[in-house]
């Protein structure tokens, strides 16, 4: 079993952040997105989508997108369940887990898209035809992401993770958001929860992974 890993990526980063909490050992390759090792023939035969995280299992299946990737592994290896293990916290864990990425997660890459020079005709990630920025969008990252904070700020005012009395497979997602969120310069200034949170979250063992 291989997983194919950047360093410095959101996604892979969520992906390690889990397999730590969950003390799971797994071979990592490494890809530089860099060098565009991408999107070489070598990885585009592991993953024709260009995109990383990517798990190869023993029987050659790969399995794709970090939230597939970690729920492989909850249903191996349950124990500590970091997406709930009651239906009602699976269900929360699940309802917040979709909007930090929709709300907060694509915020900050409509933000870092469309903004860098470096990713000019890159506006999406992985292997796609040139797709031009939009400085629009960038624009509408920051609205998106000023609202989205101020909503988990409040959220956060009166409990110590986001889904539950455990941390979870949401706060992951999170942590990777805020922190990938803040190379976009988007920032949680003013918000007093949040940075009690993120505090606490980077403070744990599995967020340097």
């Amino acid at each position: 079993m291989k997983l194919y890993d950047a360093a410095w990526a959101p996604s892979p980063r969520r992906v390690r952040i889990y397999l730590a909490e969950k003390g799971i050992e797994v071979e990592r390759v490494p890809v530089d997105l860099r060098a565009d090792e991408q999107f070489s023939d070598a990885y585009l035969a592991i993953n024709p989508r260009g995109a990383v995280p990517a798990l190869e299992l023993d029987d050659g299946e790969v399995i794709t997108e970090s939230a597939a990737i970690c729920r492989y592994f909850e249903a191996t290896t349950p124990e500590p369940p970091l997406f709930g293990a009651s239906p009602i916290e699976i269900a929360r864990i699940e309802s917040w887990t979709r909007r930090i990425e929709g709300d907060g997660y694509f915020a900050a890459v409509y933000a870092f898209r469309n903004s860098l020079p470096a990713l000019k005709d890159r506006g999406m990630p992985g292997k796609w035809p040139p797709i031009p920025q939009i400085p629009e969008l960038a624009t509408r990252g920051a609205v998106m992401w000023k609202a989205f904070v101020e909503g988990l700020d409040g959220h956060l005012a009166d409990r110590q993770w986001i889904a539950g009395n455990d941390y979870s497979f949401a706060d992951i997602t999170a942590l990777v958001t805020v922190d990938f969120a803040a190379r976009a310069k988007l920032d949680i200034d003013g918000c007093s929860h949040i940075g009690r949170w993120h505090k606490a979250a980077s403070a744990r063992p599995s967020a340097s992974a």
